[in-house]
């Protein structure tokens, strides 16, 4: 059975543009972790792979992430002369079955050059090495979140970031030609690798999770925003609240948006009860980079093919011209 919207009419939803709520030392947080990174050499293995598939080379990859974690992944490589254009894919919220490597041999059959990064401490050998001083009460959603350089997404969107220098270092690879994509926490990760690296020409988000918290919060019906709730369940002191409130205000991807200056295509699902229609037009509507949305009545938090058609073809006019 189909739901009925629950959130904003579409008619709000076009021009919904929430304050932002980043913290005024925002740019200074992220250029502090960017320079972390910057310093950690970059380093890779590749672990030839035998998948039953003709026109590409397929590897297991381990490259150093953020604090030198070790994070595992997918490299796809089209088995002819290069240069190629390149893709990185990150996946959804502890959902990566086999490490998503079918999806990320079909974008090496498309052409392009694909690195899939398994997120650190939810999928394959990623090793999640940041020491929290406080704890979480389920999943990764409330990981150091009373500090924000303790907060776990702090070092999954350096690891992001390291994926895409990575893949622009491989000599089968044109850097000029380097997308991100991915869906729900997926396409969290590829607004913040679009954020908060110079590198990608082109963003694709698929109903992109991590957005605009205070709503999220308030209004999810289901999924890993309820850890917030959960975790605010269990401290009752408001002085817990606000303070993790603060150290989501510098990882919301909203806040991160118009930082964002490459061509962004973004798709929403207007019965999506995970990651509200709202929080991803809050998005949306923050981008100030050329951008486009592919809206889609009748589906939720799955996969659109009409979305993804879309999304090849995005793909295609920015990264294969």
């Amino acid at each position: 059975m189909v739901l009925q919207p629950y959130d904003l009419p579409l008619s709000d939803l076009m021009t919904y543009q929430p304050a932002l709520t980043g913290q005024p030392d925002f740019d200074e947080f992220w250029k502090k972790a960017l320079t972390q990174l910057s310093e950690i050499p970059l380093r890779y293995e590749l672990i030839p792979h035998d998948y039953p598939v003709n026109g590409v080379k397929v590897y297991r990859i381990q490259f150093s992430g953020f604090q030198h974690a070790n994070i595992d992944g997918w490299l796809v490589l089209p088995d002819k002369a290069g240069p190629h254009p390149g893709l990185v894919m990150y996946h959804g919220y502890n959902w990566a079955l086999e490490g998503n490597l079918l999806d990320t041999v079909n974008m090496g059959l498309h052409g392009y050059a694909t690195l899939h990064m398994l997120v650190r401490g939810q999928q394959g050998n990623s090793v999640d090495n940041v020491i929290s001083s406080n704890g979480a009460t389920t999943g990764w959603m409330t990981k150091g979140i009373q500090n924000p350089e303790e907060y776990y997404y702090r070092a999954v969107y350096m690891d992001a970031v390291r994926a895409v220098e990575i893949l622009a270092s491989l000599e089968e690879v044109d850097a000029s030609r380097i997308g991100v994509t991915g869906g729900s926490q997926g396409g969290a990760l590829a607004l913040a690798a679009g954020a908060l690296s110079p590198i990608p020409a082109v963003v694709c988000a698929d109903y992109p999770f991590l957005s605009h918290f205070e709503r999220s919060i308030d209004i999810a019906s289901r999924g890993p925003y309820h850890e917030l709730n959960e975790y605010f369940r269990r401290y009752s002191d408001p002085r817990i609240e606000e303070q993790a409130k603060r150290t989501l205000s510098y990882h919301d991807i909203m806040n991160l948006a118009p930082r964002v200056q490459c061509h962004t295509w973004i798709s929403v699902g207007l019965i999506d009860d995970l990651t509200p229609p709202s929080t991803i037009f809050a998005v949306f509507n923050h981008l100030g980079c050329s951008k486009e949305i592919s809206i889609h009545r009748y589906f939720g938090h799955e996969f659109t093919p009409g979305a993804h058609e879309q999304k090849l073809r995005t793909l295609l006019t920015y990264l294969q011209k």
